[in-house]
């Protein structure tokens, strides 16, 4: 019987190379080696993953080896820009800078069979401007830490106005949009949640003060990729004019809610985005934010829409002036926004609901 594929590493790097040899014996797996890309074309698509050297990105290139999954390049220390432009056309999936990628190499090194990850993905979108959806967003994401989640909370709205504002982190540091953009989004998962802005299990990926036109849809997929390997809960906060980057999200969410302030008008507007929803995330289910002053009643907009109900939410003063002084929503778990967020992150982990 043959013997299963192996592990690829293809560097000229003695230094690298013995790095690499050094984590596949942590991860207890023979590899196959190739000085270079023409020596490693036989063994190039059956490998389980490929780890191609820093040194042999360009000649790899030259080689016009074929594109296939699971591509890694790896380099010891900051890689120039020469290397991060060639990832992309070369097919890598990951650049991964050693040191500090070494966890995660070693687990694409490991061979042996893992359980799937079991992260979860929920998506917010507002029905129309002013829906309330990045508040809801935010106490989700506070609500999932509160249950015991690693979490990741996306602000992918550009005119959102910031979901570290929301939370009172706009000066907490750490990489925020353009700094992602810049690197393509080709940056190692361990390496991404890091440098992002975080407080204890909560990280955030938003906007600075400059202007972004959008989130590239490679920066978004990297971050995607990095969350469901590192975190158990994703909330993404998504614009209602759908870009690449928000239709990736959405296609990622396990589930899509869908904010709608109980009138008429808003109820008009969120079916014109409920139909742009649609076609990318199969569970879509609608939240209904009073007041009410036509006395719209919450079934009724979900029964017009043809959603499912997901919750209401009464008006909170307390908490519209605690946003304004800095205070997170949901901040102390009380309130019916609190309560809310808590069962939908119950449902969507599939867990019982605990109450306060």
């Amino acid at each position: 019987m043959p013997l299963p594929p192996r592990p690829l590493l293809i560097t000229a790097d003695a230094d690298l190379l013995d790095d690499l040899l050094r984590l596949a014996a942590a991860a207890g797996n023979e590899v196959d080696v190739a000085p270079d890309p023409i020596a490693a074309r036989p063994r190039y698509l059956p490998a389980p993953v490929v780890l191609i050297g820093a040194d042999q990105v360009l000649p790899g290139l030259r080689a016009r080896l074929p594109r296939r999954p699971r591509v890694i390049v790896v380099a010891r220390g900051a890689p120039g820009d020469e290397i991060w432009s060639a990832a992309e056309p070369l097919g890598a999936d990951h650049v991964a800078v050693l040191p500090d990628a070494e966890p995660w190499l070693v687990e694409q090194l490991d061979g042996r069979p893992r359980p799937p990850a079991v992260s979860r993905t929920l998506a917010v979108i507002g029905g129309r401007g002013g829906a309330g959806a990045s508040i809801l967003a935010a106490g989700l994401a506070r609500m999932s830490v509160d249950a015991g989640h690693r979490t990741l909370l996306i602000d992918a709205d550009p005119l959102g106005g910031g979901l570290d504002l929301v939370l009172g982190w706009e000066r907490v540091n750490g990489l925020r949009w353009p700094g992602l953009a810049g690197a393509g989004g080709r940056v190692d998962p361990p390496a991404l949640l890091d440098a992002l802005p975080h407080r204890g299990d909560l990280v955030l990926l938003s906007f600075d003060r400059d202007e972004l036109p959008g989130v590239p849809a490679e920066a978004m997929a990297a971050t995607l990729d990095a969350a469901r390997r590192g975190r158990d809960v994703i909330i993404a906060d998504l614009p209602r004019q759908l870009d690449d980057a928000a239709v990736l999200a959405l296609q990622a969410a396990d589930r899509t809610l869908l904010v709608v302030p109980a009138e008429l008008r808003a109820t008009a507007s969120a079916a014109r985005t409920l139909a742009q929803v649609r076609p990318h995330c199969e569970d879509v289910a609608v939240v209904v934010r009073g007041p009410a002053p036509g006395r719209l009643r919450p079934r009724e907009i979900a029964d017009t829409l043809g959603v499912p109900l997901a919750g209401t939410l009464r008006p909170e003063p307390s908490m519209c002036r605690e946003l304004e002084r800095g205070t997170a929503p949901t901040t102390g778990g009380k309130g019916p926004l609190a309560d809310l967020c808590r069962r939908l992150v119950n449902e969507l982990m599939g867990t019982r609901a605990v109450t306060a």
